[in-house]
């Protein structure tokens, strides 16, 4: 899970994941997922009573790993902009 100080930046070659840890949030883990070990994507968008839309991407060698985004989100944007690199 993700929180507000967590972020995940797409390129034209990877999604990087950037996960911030402990009270003061000097600790970072930094995770580079490559396109090219995508297997399978799945977007859930937001509804009228959860705001939030998800992205799961599965990795091969990896498995799952799973984004949550809230508020104004653009995820079939996102789930466009995988495909054209995946697919």
């Amino acid at each position: 899970m993700y929180t507000l100080r967590d972020s995940v930046t797409f390129t034209n070659k990877r999604v990087i994941a950037l996960n911030v840890q402990g009270f003061t949030g000097k600790k970072k883990d930094f995770t580079s997922l490559p396109y090219s070990k995508i297997q399978a994507f799945s977007v859930e968008t937001s509804g009228v009573f959860d705001m939030d839309s998800e992205l799961e991407i599965y990795f091969s060698g990896l498995g799952k790993v799973k984004f949550e985004f809230t508020g104004n989100c653009d995820i079939v944007k996102i789930g466009h902009t995988i495909a054209s690199y995946v697919l």
